[in-house]
C-alpha cells in the first residue's frame, strides 16, 4: 500500500476544511450548501467530536482547587466502575466531575407519554428543541448509567461525589472546593472511627460548614 505523503495529507485536509467552510452560514441566516440538512449533521458532529471526556475545565478546576488543599488522588482509575475521574484511595472516595447537560443535572428521570419520551429542562441543562428525541434518550441512558456505576460503587465501600459544572463558576467555585474538603476530611473521622470531645459551642459556631452531596 502506498504511504501518503505530509504534502497529500495536507491537501486532503484542506479538502476538508473546504467543505467545511460550505457549511457557514450566510448573513441571511442561509445554508450556503445545496444540501443543508449533510452539513448541519456534519457540523455537529465535528462538534461532537471536538468535545472532550477528560481533562475538561470543570475537572482541572477540581484537581487544582483539591491539590492545593493536601489531598492526592489517582485519575480515571480504569479498575472501578464508571473511570471515576478523581480516586482518594485514602479516603475510600470516588469523585465524578460531570457537566450539567451531559448528566442531566436537576432533570428527572424521563416519563412515557403518548409513546415519548419526556423531559423537562432544569435551569443548568437545556435540552435542544432540534433533535429533542434523541437528546432526551441520551441523557436518560447516561442517568441511568451513573446512577448504575453509584450503586456498583458503594457496594464495593466506596464513597462517592458529584461535582457539578455549575456549582463551579467562579461565585461558587471556592465553596464547593472547600465543602468537598469538609466531606472528605469527615468521611475519613467516621471511617477511621475518631472519637470526638464535646465542648462548649459559641454563638459564632452555630454556623454549619456545608458539605458537599454524597451520592
Amino acid at each position: 500500500m502506498d504511504k501518503i505523503s505530509p504534502q497529500q495529507r495536507h491537501n486532503k485536509a484542506a479538502i476538508k476544511q473546504e467543505q467545511s467552510n460550505t457549511c457557514i452560514r450566510s448573513t441571511y441566516g442561509r445554508l450556503q450548501s445545496k444540501n443543508s440538512a449533510e452539513c448541519e449533521q456534519a457540523r455537529r458532529s465535528a462538534n461532537m467530536a471536538a468535545i472532550r471526556s477528560k481533562d475538561t475545565k470543570p475537572e482541572m478546576i477540581v484537581r487544582r482547587g483539591l491539590w492545593k488543599r493536601g489531598f492526592r488522588y489517582r485519575l480515571n482509575h480504569k479498575r472501578l466502575p464508571g473511570h471515576p475521574d478523581l480516586v482518594l484511595r485514602k479516603y475510600r472516595t470516588c469523585i465524578f466531575v460531570n457537566g450539567c447537560f451531559w448528566h442531566g443535572h436537576d432533570v428527572a428521570l424521563p416519563q412515557m407519554e403518548n409513546g415519548e419520551w419526556r423531559m423537562d429542562n432544569s435551569k443548568c441543562c437545556k435540552i435542544p428543541k432540534t433533535n429533542r428525541e434523541f437528546w432526551v434518550a441520551k441523557i436518560r441512558r447516561n442517568k441511568e448509567r451513573d446512577k448504575e456505576e453509584l450503586r456498583r460503587l458503594a457496594a464495593m465501600g466506596w464513597h462517592c461525589i458529584t461535582v457539578w459544572e455549575c456549582e463551579l463558576k467562579p461565585s461558587k467555585r471556592e465553596e464547593t472546593l472547600d465543602s468537598i474538603a469538609f466531606t472528605l476530611n469527615h468521611i475519613w473521622l467516621q471511617d477511621h472511627g475518631a472519637k470526638t470531645i464535646p465542648y462548649p459551642k459559641q454563638d459564632e459556631e452555630d454556623i454549619q460548614m456545608p458539605m458537599a452531596a454524597e451520592e
